[in-house]
């Protein structure tokens, strides 16, 4: 997806990194365990309580602090998510400890496999990390239609959708100024309420008696797993139960 290269989920014990560099931004969490490391030959050390961002290009190496080993998740930013006059300040300072930023990371790798909720998150990440790094504010939009435009956009777009990125070049704006004016005058976040227009299709084609393997790709899901999960959040029953 946009802005992310690879995630990778792993658990090690013994495993020592050799020293090494990435293409990519590296954002770890830790679910388990400790990590030592060092970067640019400066020694670190990673904890669950933190998030640890590695810049690109940057040598580093890594390996457990307890002989119980570690658990993480790692991301892999694309090195445009980013700007690259951050690196010297993630050398010095590569672990955060900011617990809501974390659990942004933890909701972000709960959603990989939905594009348009995965680069929602992901813009409110990246400008959390600009904020730690370069000390710049969320910008508040000052535009009172962009709202309304992106929910015009939004529904124009169904049942195929449109990308987050895709929507902000069009209404020549920032994906984050976009998720946090639509959520901030309609109480929801974009990628929510498409799922639920979605969800709204899905329903008029069932009523129409289409099976529900057909109704999914009609109605812009993957499949019809894909389908029968956002359909139970939404309504609390499968299409199937509810077409009986």
């Amino acid at each position: 997806m946009d802005g992310i290269k690879e995630a990778f989920h792993a658990s090690f014990t013994t495993h020592v990194y050799p020293t090494h560099t990435h293409d990519a931004w590296t954002l770890m969490v830790l679910d388990t365990g400790a990590v030592r490391y060092e970067l640019d030959r400066h020694e670190h050390g990673a904890l669950v309580s933190g998030v640890t961002l590695l810049p690109p290009h940057v040598p580093h190496d890594g390996r457990s602090a307890l002989s119980t080993g570690f658990r993480k998740r790692v991301l892999y930013l694309d090195d445009a998510a980013l700007p690259a006059d951050l690196i010297g300040k993630a050398v010095d300072t590569p672990m955060l400890p900011d617990p809501l930023l974390r659990h942004r990371i933890h909701q972000l790798h709960l959603v990989l496999d939905e594009p348009f909720e995965a680069a929602s998150r992901l813009s409110l990440i990246t400008e959390r990390l600009r904020h730690h790094f370069a000390g710049t504010a969320p910008v508040v939009h000052a535009d009172p239609t962009l709202a309304d435009r992106l929910r015009q956009l939004l529904d124009a777009s169904l049942p195929s959708g449109i990308t987050l990125a895709e929507a902000a070049a069009e209404l020549q704006t920032s994906p984050t100024h976009l998720v946090r004016a639509f959520s901030r005058q309609f109480g929801l976040p974009p990628h929510k309420y498409l799922t639920g227009r979605r969800v709204d299709l899905a329903r008029g084609h069932l009523v129409d008696g289409r099976p529900a393997a057909e109704v999914a790709v009609l109605a812009g899901f993957h499949d019809q797993s894909h389908l029968t999960r956002h359909f139970r959040r939404v309504l609390g029953t499968s299409p199937g139960r509810f077409v009986r």
